[in-house]
């Protein structure tokens, strides 16, 4: 097809939608080729939009580099790094549950809850600070947290985990509060790689050019996830994320369960109900989703999405007149109301299911 017919054809299809074959025909072929090729994605002014691309390729580890992923591994299973003996970073991360948990929250020791979901720790090397509030600016950090937090694995200290671990001979025996961090941190790491490498998403494969994996209703989804359903305004790049933070009117402000997410953090007012935003690859493995794990499927965030983000509001004027209620009310500018078909929004489900 010559290059102003194909032009054509596609806009065509961004004006029309999904109802014509022929135009479904247009977009499919325009998607099954390179992404240089594919329609401009949709973006707001201000957005330092990435393309959407396969993952960078690791190095290859060395061999400090796998033995000390191999104490960490062996550390990230042993419940003597929590006080009750019985909690081990597996308990709330668990592999076999996309690296989280299948509850809104995890139980710590002596069966406390959490605060917070337990985010898919296969994605971490897609940001540049941790946790749902960026609280960490290392991994090795953010892994030492749950040691000491007293809902999740309620240490005193990390030196009375180390205590317990050197009350038997081995490589535990000799680690130091660094050097526990960057064990478990080095695991993680590790296993994110090995996993990608071993059972590589259909996503990825397509990306990486198998352009036949994707079906026709999966990629009318990859071309709503990057138009009409503004979905990469926040999630775009390799690691579908900004890395930023964005208010979706979820911190149930002035309720019992308020979380001001990156405000308690930055101590800035203007980032009162920010939260991270998450990486999207595979993230049909690890529901429930969001910070505190409100939405059971992917559906229940497409919903939130479709109506404009959540509801933050003053129940008196007493409220409404704290200081930090206009900011926890004030909506990310990413997030508008969506205007998507029943059809559309399966098909845009199915992309993310491919994720």
């Amino acid at each position: 097809m010559r290059a102003g017919l194909w032009c054509a054809a596609v806009l065509l299809a961004l004006r029309c939608g999904p109802s014509s074959s022929a135009v479904d025909a247009a977009l499919l072929d325009a998607y099954r080729g390179p992404a240089s090729g594919w329609p401009a994605a949709q973006v707001d002014a201000g957005v330092a939009f990435v393309e959407l691309g396969p993952l960078p390729q690791a190095p290859r580890p060395t061999r400090a580099q796998r033995a000390q992923a191999a104490l960490g591994r062996a550390l990230f299973a042993d419940p003597r790094l929590s006080a009750s003996g019985r909690i081990a970073c597996a308990s709330c991360h668990d592999p076999a549950r996309g690296w989280s948990v299948d509850a809104p929250v995890a139980l710590g020791v002596d069966g406390r809850h959490g605060r917070r979901n337990p985010p898919n720790l296969r994605q971490l090397a897609a940001y540049g600070q941790w946790a749902w509030d960026g609280r960490a600016r290392t991994l090795a950090a953010q892994s030492l947290a749950p040691l000491t937090d007293p809902d999740e694995m309620g240490n005193a200290s990390v030196q009375a985990v180390l205590a317990r671990l050197q009350e038997a001979p081995g490589p535990a025996a000799a680690l130091t509060p660094a050097t526990l961090g960057e064990a478990l941190a080095a695991h993680v790491r590790q296993a994110a790689v090995d996993n990608d490498k071993a059972a590589p998403t259909r996503y990825e494969r397509f990306l990486r050019g198998e352009r036949s994996l994707l079906t026709p209703q999966e990629l009318q989804g990859l071309h709503l996830f990057r138009t009409r359903a503004r979905c990469v305004n926040c999630h775009h790049g390799p690691w579908l994320s900004d890395g930023l933070f964005h208010n979706l009117r979820l911190s149930a402000f002035g309720e019992p369960a308020e979380d001001r997410g990156r405000q308690a953090v930055s101590g800035r007012p203007e980032d009162t109900g920010a939260f991270r935003t998450p990486s999207l690859r595979r993230v049909a493995e690890s529901p429930p989703y969001m910070h505190n794990g409100l939405f059971a499927s992917l559906q229940g965030v497409l919903h939130l999405y479709m109506r404009g983000g959540g509801e933050v509001w003053a129940r008196n004027a007493t409220e409404a007149a704290q200081p930090l209620y206009p900011h926890a009310a004030r909506l990310s500018p990413r997030v508008r109301p969506l205007d998507l078909s029943e059809e559309e929004q399966a098909a845009l489900l199915a992309f993310l299911r491919a994720l």
